[in-house]
């Protein structure tokens, strides 16, 4: 791609006779002239610092932005290549001492982008296809997923991948083919399950099971749940809700955003909880927004309320909650890579690390630029997959600085991101959740007690025996509908 700088390229001229708003809403337009050119931006952006080119820091779309809305530019591919190249990690937002909402501003730009984009028939049909019907619907989602776990398992992705036959092609296919995640053996479903404690619950909380992380997580996230309930968390998983939306919000669609946030809200509000959970940063940053994203609608604007209000960060929770100090030791050298949506815009970075201090023999090492963006992104790495790549490569270097066993962090797309960087640079590098680093010491407890596995066996053999009698009920009233069924 060719980047260029507005203010002296041709590329970008001025068109006196040019019309359009970009921002409609006037409180809009009063947050995108906040913005006083000081330059706290630039070295917060990550693709600024690697372009050093002013249309590609936070400051130079601002100005794109303002050229359009005061009618002296048009959305036309010289500008909206830009627009697309912002990660939208909201770094910027951490720095700005004027308080630009830089994330919600390019959101809406992005949904006018989104209006005037002139893409291929098939281009617009795959899009439509896999963010319009694929992503949200759960059981779509689970079989295109379930043929690619096929597609891994019987070694076609290995042999295409070996005779890199998709290099040959256009574009950035066999790249991204390569860097396909490995798919879990296990899904992980949201069946209303619900997940006791022994004794009275300290709290009772519903956990966002979402789109792509329990297709590719499930070990994890039974992994927090285990956590939850050691520390006498009751956690239940509501029937009904989806997709966060957050990948809408990035590429303009924000009305099949605010369709996906309602169908959250209905599911998460039919239960009795304290907190709404979520293991990734980028689900539950769109969820604390959610009142934002639904402030104009009249029937579900207080529920968004309510509903953000509820939502935390799993580990900020645990931070607060507090949990129990675990016992076992685990002897590893690890660093923390802090997810974008975790540490700029809910502004959480110090309890991923306190708890993660809690481990017996974790020896902690910070990384430098921990909180610059990764390069994951949602949609990024496929839309802008060589900026994507060069991201992940300074953040690989930056981990292999640490001398680190573990890089840890609290998103599906930086775990991502790192596997896949790991794998790309033949590291022998271990990416966990910070989650899954106490599951492992709760784990290592029960060396150390003698009889606790006795007493969880009868314990879990009891549960079982319910679980057997409710699944042996919902069995003969059956309706045909496989999905119906209980994944436990």
């Amino acid at each position: 791609m060719n980047h260029t700088d507005a203010t002296n390229h041709n590329k970008l001229s001025v068109n006196p006779t040019a019309t359009g708003v970009l921002f409609t809403d006037p409180a809009m337009n009063e947050d995108l002239y906040k913005c006083v050119h000081c330059g706290f931006c630039l070295q917060a952006c990550p693709t600024y610092i690697q372009t050093g080119l002013e249309t590609e820091s936070p400051r130079g779309r601002l100005a794109l932005m303002k050229g359009v809305n005061e009618g002296r530019l048009k959305i036309n591919d010289d500008v909206t290549e830009h627009w697309d190249m912002c990660i939208q990690c909201r770094a910027c937002e951490d720095v700005c001492p004027s308080g630009v909402p830089y994330g919600r501003l390019i959101e809406e730009t992005m949904v006018q982008v989104a209006k005037t984009r002139k893409s291929s028939v098939l281009k617009n049909a795959i899009t439509w296809l896999l963010l319009r019907k694929i992503l949200p619907d759960q059981v779509l989602l689970s079989g295109l997923m379930g043929v690619m776990r096929i597609y891994q398992k019987i070694g076609l992705h290995r042999l295409v991948s070996a005779v890199k036959m998709l290099h040959i092609i256009p574009g950035n296919l066999g790249s991204l083919h390569a860097l396909m995640p490995r798919i879990s053996d296990k899904f992980f479903s949201a069946n209303g399950q619900v997940y006791h404690v022994f004794g009275e619950p300290r709290a009772t909380v519903a956990f966002l099971s979402g789109c792509i992380m329990p297709l590719i997580n499930e070990a994890e996230m039974r992994a927090a749940i285990r956590v939850l309930t050691r520390n006498q968390v009751k956690v239940i998983v509501p029937e009904g809700q989806g997709c966060c939306g957050a990948i809408h919000s990035h590429v303009g669609d924000l009305n099949k955003a605010k369709d996906l946030a309602r169908k959250n809200i209905d599911a998460f509000l039919s239960e009795e909880i304290d907190a709404v959970l979520s293991s990734s940063a980028g689900c539950s940053t769109r969820m604390k927004e959610y009142r934002d994203l639904l402030q104009d609608d009249e029937v579900y604007s207080n529920k968004a309320e309510l509903l953000s209000s509820k939502v935390k960060d799993i580990n900020e929770f645990l931070y607060e909650l507090p949990i129990d100090p675990p016992k076992g030791r685990l002897e590893a050298n690890v660093t923390y890579q802090d997810p974008c949506h975790l540490a700029h815009t809910q502004k959480i970075k110090d309890q991923p690390r306190e708890l993660l201090k809690l481990i017996p023999g974790l020896n902690l090492i910070e990384m430098r630029n921990s909180d610059r963006c990764c390069g994951a992104g949602g949609t990024y790495v496929i839309t802008q997959h060589q900026m994507s790549l060069k991201l992940m490569e300074d953040k690989m270097d930056a981990i292999q600085d640490t001398d680190a066993d573990i890089v840890t962090t609290a998103n599906p797309g930086c775990w991502l991101q790192m596997k896949q960087g790991s794998r790309k640079s033949n590291k022998s590098l271990k990416v966990k959740y910070i989650t899954d680093l106490l599951d492992q010491s709760y784990q290592a407890e029960n060396e150390t007690i003698p009889g606790i596995e006795k007493v969880r066996k009868v314990f879990n053999q009891s549960i079982w025996e319910k679980e057997k009698l409710e699944l042996r009920s919902q069995w003969k009233n059956r309706t045909g509908d496989r999905r119906k069924r209980r994944n436990r």
